[in-house]
């Protein structure tokens, strides 16, 4: 069979044979995982996209060690994302050792100590001591950033703030820049800064996600940003959604849920799952994960998190209550109050996959759509 071709601006610009990235996903903190970051990367690259490897869960010198590890097993261009937050918390000493988790809960507010207490001896739940890494990328946004740049990295994504500071030191280094945003004003601003590319994610997405549908966001980007490539997300899990982005005028899409469910994703085997069974009304957008919006499927966390009735902390400390609770959860095997992150396009994920085949199977079925196969029901002169 003859090689499918979809190309775009922006595979001339990132050296790639498809038009299409995985958003950056990092490591599972909370248990055992199948699969990994690094092997999702680079299946996603050697299928002809671009792997990104989600970072914020590393330390500054576990991304070091991960960027090289994919080099050593892919030649092909790849990206790393991480959190650049607008306020750096710093926990513990960046040079000490790891910290437990307890010690920086008894720094929140009595009411929150209160809600992990009474939830865990309500539900009967173990201890579980989770240790805190000091010098976490997300801790450390500038040291990270340092070393993508030392690294020489094809492509740094900001999944969280505006890297225009460092679009000048990125470009000298031979660095292209990536932001994500989620709506039109946050996309001028971007684009003024000198990003080389853009995301438009739509309410849809799983993981932190703004109010505006892809529908509407990703036009509104494109007008915005001009000549900036834009790259749809949010609501993409197929070629259909492939062929609509590019329909639109996007350069790309940006895909994380439908690439969370594969076999080379890190990940717990029941929130891959959780994806597979859900339905379209399955995932709801809350801030009891991480402080800020954040969209995943329902789990009784939830009930629990509104029924308290308390306001959430401010990103990173929200994560903290997050983090100390469900490593209980997945300890006690509590699955139902562990949904994990994904978006609404869950609903049209029937099955987990290889990560290369997924690719490919958006690939074809977008020129399809594309070349030959719209509709019965449009006619096109």
């Amino acid at each position: 069979m003859r090689k499918r071709v979809l190309r775009t601006k922006l595979c001339e610009m990132l050296g790639i044979e498809y038009p299409i990235l995985s958003a950056g996903m990092g490591p599972n903190l909370l248990g055992e995982e199948t699969g990994s970051p690094v092997d999702l990367v680079v299946a996603v690259s050697e299928a002809g996209g671009c792997g990104v490897l989600g970072a914020s869960g590393y330390t500054v010198d576990e991304m070091r060690e991960k960027i090289r590890e994919i080099r050593q097993r892919t030649d092909k261009p790849f990206g790393v994302d991480i959190l650049i937050p607008k306020k750096v918390t710093q926990f513990g000493d960046p040079g000490g050792g790891e910290m437990p988790l307890s010690e920086f809960l008894k720094a929140l507010p009595r009411e929150h100590r209160d809600f992990v207490r009474k939830t865990k001896e309500d539900l009967g739940l173990p201890e579980v001591e989770v240790m805190i890494k000091p010098d976490l990328t997300t801790f450390l946004p500038d040291k990270a950033i340092e070393v993508c740049l030392e690294e020489k990295v094809p492509l740094f994504c900001s999944g969280l703030g505006n890297p225009g500071f460092m679009v000048e030191a990125a470009h000298e280094a031979g660095v292209k820049v990536l932001a994500i945003t989620g709506n039109t004003k946050n996309a001028r601003r971007m684009a003024e800064s000198g990003v080389d590319l853009l995301v438009a994610q739509g309410h849809e997405a799983g993981g932190h996600t703004g109010r505006i549908g892809t529908m509407v966001l990703a036009p509104s980007c494109i007008d915005a940003a001009f000549p900036i490539p834009v790259l749809a997300a949010g609501g993409i899990g197929d070629g259909r959604g492939v062929a609509a982005a590019l329909a639109m005028g996007c350069s790309g899409v940006w895909v994380g849920t439908r690439f969370l469910a594969t076999k080379e994703a890190g990940g717990l085997d029941s929130v891959k799952q959780n994806i597979v069974n859900a339905a379209d009304e399955d995932t709801v957008v809350g801030t009891m994960f991480s402080g800020k919006t954040l969209r995943a499927i329902y789990s009784r966390y939830h009930d629990a998190w509104y029924e308290s009735g308390l306001e959430s902390l401010p990103f990173p400390l929200q994560a903290l209550i997050a983090s100390d609770l469900i490593a209980a959860f997945n300890e006690a095997k509590m699955y139902d109050y562990v949904g994990g992150f994904a978006g609404q396009v869950s609903a049209l994920i029937k099955e987990i996959k290889p990560a290369g085949e997924v690719l490919m199977d958006m690939v074809d079925e977008a020129a399809d759509i594309l070349t030959r196969k719209l509709p019965e029901s449009v006619t096109v002169e």
